[in-house]
């Protein structure tokens, strides 16, 4: 249709501008999703918040306004993951700038902002020594994949200026991966220090605190429900004589091989703890989508190369599996927003080909 048809006919041209307004939103400023999939239908303007290095485990603040995540980038000088905070942008023309929040020594992982916005915890070996703590050679156990358990990791408390005003845990084992609770007065956390990697609760108030898991194997990356009524995580349940003599000897050399895990949910107080995932691989980095009923995680079950990983979510129950992301390299560590409105993950995707994982924040559509 030409200029002279449409100036003839303002209903055509009336319906022609909101089939236009409604099917192609990137004409009236709104981000063309070019870093979307086709596929991936639940979210919706993707935006890239990091560039290079690796940006890993991003988490929102409680009021949603900042994340807190960990990075290592060794042309910019951080040789081990290190802490960092940036407010999220509320434009599309606003950057996303970010500051170093942890100590700048020692290796630091798992941030998580506390209730009042104004403080973070994360782990750090920074006491045990100022320089990063030596890389496992996986030469040694077959080339496994293979994650250390430093015992120099202790939980810290710090403000917004990066100034430590607590510490939190004080073991001679690997005290980390700790997140808090919806009302912000308890911890989860793994440690060690049983002779197990297992979960903890924490009263953040008295530092009294209760072991919530006793089976062999690895307990770790807990969250609790947006209700506050249930927690989930990633464990390892090795069973036969081969797997618990590897699992064993691991341990006691303060490493782990995260390549057999499965989503698990319990209550809060670690009651009737229950298996969600039956998949094989890597099920892992799980946490509840805001009806604190479906759960989001990541996963490679379907590829028996061990990768990519995508995102899938699923019914509490084990039904209902759907795959979320399509990166041919790496999507994990899935956040919701406080509101339910926003996701925020790592990716390889649009890394041109280089290993660099970067933040990434998208809207989510159901």
């Amino acid at each position: 249709m030409n200029y002279i048809k449409f100036h003839q006919h303002p209903v055509k041209v009336l319906v022609c501008f909101i089939w236009v307004f409604l099917n192609q939103p990137f004409l009236f400023g709104q981000s063309t999703d070019s870093l979307r999939y086709p596929e991936e239908s639940h979210l919706r303007n993707i935006r890239q918040l990091t560039f290079g290095g690796d940006n890993a485990e991003a988490y929102w603040s409680y009021d949603g306004k900042s994340l807190v995540f960990q990075r290592t980038a060794v042309k910019d000088g951080i040789p081990c993951d290190q802490i960092f905070i940036g407010k999220v942008p509320t434009s599309p023309d606003e950057k996303f700038e970010y500051r170093l929040i942890s100590t700048g020594q020692g290796r630091t992982t798992c941030a998580f902002f506390t209730k009042d916005n104004k403080h973070i915890i994360y782990a750090s070996t920074h006491l045990a020594s100022k320089e990063c703590p030596p890389v496992p050679d996986r030469a040694q156990y077959g080339n496994k994949y293979i994650w250390p358990l430093y015992r120099g990791y202790d939980i810290f408390m710090a403000d917004l200026t990066g100034k430590i005003v607590k510490q939190l845990t004080n073991s001679a084992y690997y005290d980390a991966e700790a997140t808090l609770s919806p009302d912000g007065k308890k911890m989860i956390y793994t440690s060690t220090k049983d002779g197990d990697i297992e979960l903890y609760i924490m009263d953040l108030k008295t530092g009294n605190e209760k072991r919530i898991t006793h089976t062999l194997g690895y307990d770790g990356g807990a969250w609790f429900s947006p209700d506050g009524t249930k927690i989930i995580w990633r464990a390892s349940r090795p069973t036969t004589e081969e797997s618990i003599k590897e699992y064993k000897e691991l341990l006691a050399a303060d490493l782990v091989a995260p390549t057999n895990m499965e989503v698990w949910v319990a209550n809060a107080d670690g009651s009737n703890a229950h298996q969600v995932t039956n998949y094989g691989q890597a099920n892992w980095a799980p946490s509840f989508m805001p009806d604190s009923k479906r759960i989001i995680f990541a996963s490679n079950h379907e590829y028996k190369r061990g990768f990519p990983f995508n995102l899938y979510t699923i019914n509490e129950d084990g039904t209902n599996l759907q795959k979320v992301s399509r990166d041919k390299g790496f999507d994990a560590f899935p956040m919701f927003s406080p509101d339910g409105k926003k996701i925020v993950f790592a990716s390889n995707r649009n890394n041109g080909g280089t290993r660099d994982t970067n933040v990434f924040i998208a809207d989510w559509v159901e």
